[in-house]
């Protein structure tokens, strides 16, 4: 089981690095298209706003409830039956989600003073992030049938499609960004039609991969059917759940849209090369251990989900917290390196590496939430992490309120953006610990011996890459004064030099495959 689960995550893992590179090159392509200005920002918005909605509904409480019932009727019920409860998964979450993107279409202008009320202070601002939405917010409706389409085929062992379908979307608005809209007055509605597009594209994909399995029927309003109702049931303290997490990063936006010009972006470029490590990773491996959790829950098998989950907890700390040690120290030459173009200015740079670094503080608590939360979804409770995550984000917001606003308002920080950023990462630090205190007492997670030794080990390692890198990467001025071949050439050898460095550390003092083997 170790080994098919090992190769699960590295298909999606690679399929995962593919789609980050490509979304880097989409993200560099747009920082040089728009720079750090009101364009840029406007954008973000429009582009976030439906995102923040597919993590809430789609990615969030539908696959978190979809894929567990799916498992069970795939051990309990015959093929006809899954295919009936796919069927009326697909109508039932289909309406209700165009009822949805016909009313975000038509309330934009209230959606974008909800979700960036300081863009009324900028007429222009406002009025060309409402004209945006309009034509980002149906993406919504496809990326959900996309997400119910890759909880089937996940279920099903098929993990490759649905982790590719990103990289569609990625070179559509490469395209579009990089030999389309230059010739348009208002490039950013151009990258707004093509995030429409790639909504369809997705869609579209799925489709062949979903028929070779004979599970692909009509969707249908199926209300009445048992397993539909299960997940309707399931995905209710699933959304309060998911909404945490983004009413959070909702709460950055809303106080990054009263900040300076350009903090929407700043925030948004440090928060793509933390989601590198995150997506490649930790969701990877987050995505694979559901199924198999969710088969183990259904099978009676309490041994093998701990164990399932502790081996994924010991992956987590030796990938993760190496990666998030090196953000840290190269965030400055890592911006430079990817946005630092174009009208991406040094200063651009200067401020948004603030940001990655305290975005590194949080990357664990990020990556153990990813793979904590399937320890719970598994077993069809979604309300206890709803509660965890309703403390964590009274942290986010205590700590925003009480702390960064008055801090902000009587303009003492020098990068307030940044400490918007760190509270993120503290609340979900906070998020993780109690999702695996409330695992620990009911006896559903029990750690297997060695863990002292393993974060030992890991620690020295990174402590060790952490000297190298600092040594090697140099201030940041000397970076602004390279070429982009040069940028690019130093980067790839610091992080070559400083994974060379860990891994020969790590097994200097001992660390071997067995001590991580499931």
């Amino acid at each position: 089981m170790s080994r098919a689960i090992f190769k699960s995550t590295s298909v999606v893992g690679l399929t995962t690095l593919l789609s980050r590179i490509t979304g880097m090159m989409r993200d560099v392509a747009q920082a040089q298209l728009f720079g750090g200005g009101p364009v840029a920002d406007a954008f973000l918005v429009a582009y976030k706003i439906p995102n923040f909605l597919r993590r809430l509904f789609a990615e969030g409480a539908f696959s978190q409830s979809f894929v567990p019932v799916v498992s069970q009727y795939k051990h309990q019920n015959s093929q006809a039956e899954v295919k009936e409860l796919i069927s009326g998964a697909a109508g039932t979450l289909g309406l209700a989600l165009f009822v949805i993107t016909v009313l975000g279409v038509i309330g934009a202008p209230l959606i974008i003073w909800a979700f960036a009320p300081g863009f009324t202070q900028d007429g222009g601002r406002y009025d060309l992030a409402v004209e945006m939405l309009r034509l980002t917010f149906p993406y919504l409706f496809f990326i959900s049938l996309t997400a119910l389409g890759s909880g089937v085929l996940n279920s099903y062992g098929s993990f490759g499609p649905p982790a590719f379908t990103q990289v569609l979307m990625n070179l559509i608005m490469i395209v579009a960004a990089v030999w389309i809209a230059p010739h348009f007055a208002n490039p950013g509605l151009v990258l707004a039609v093509s995030v429409f597009i790639s909504g369809v594209v997705q869609v579209a994909f799925q489709v062949p991969f979903l028929l070779k399995l004979k599970l692909l029927g009509w969707p249908r309003w199926r209300w009445d059917h048992a397993g539909v109702r299960k997940v309707a049931t399931l995905m209710v303290p699933g959304i309060l759940g998911s909404s945490m997490a983004q009413v959070s990063l909702l709460l950055d936006t809303q106080i990054a849209s009263f900040l300076a010009t350009g903090s929407v972006t700043l925030m948004y470029f440090a928060d793509r090369l933390v989601e590198f490590p995150l997506g490649v990773f930790s969701i990877a491996l987050a995505t694979v251990i559901l199924p198999s959790l969710s088969g183990h829950h259904a099978a009676e098998a309490p041994e093998r989900f701990s164990s399932t989950l502790d081996w994924a907890l010991k992956l987590v700390v030796i990938m993760v917290l190496p990666a998030a040690v090196a953000l840290f120290v190269l965030a400055g030459p890592l911006t430079a390196t990817f946005f630092g173009h174009g009208r991406f200015n040094p200063h651009d740079v200067t401020m948004s590496s603030y940001a990655l670094m305290a975005y590194s503080f949080g990357l664990l608590g990020f990556s153990f939430v990813k793979v904590l939360a399937p320890g719970y979804f598994a077993r069809q409770d979604t309300r206890t992490p709803v509660r965890v995550s309703l403390v964590s984000l009274g942290v986010n917001i205590g700590i925003n309120v009480l702390v960064v606003a008055p801090l902000v308002y009587f303009k003492v920080l020098p990068a307030p953006h940044a400490f918007l950023a760190l509270s993120t990462g503290i609340s979900a630090c906070v998020n993780s610990a109690l999702l695996y205190r409330g695992l620990r007492r009911r006896d559903i997670l029990k750690p297997s011996a060695g863990w002292g030794a393993l974060l030992g080990r890991v620690i020295f390692a990174s402590l060790a890459m952490a000297a190298l890198l600092w040594w090697l990467a140099g201030d940041l001025p000397s970076w602004f004064a390279m070429h982009t071949w040069q940028r690019v050439m130093h980067t790839g050898i610091c992080v070559l030099a400083g994974g060379a460095v860990y891994f020969t550390a790590l097994y200097a003092v001992g660390m071997r495959p067995r001590h991580v083997r499931h």
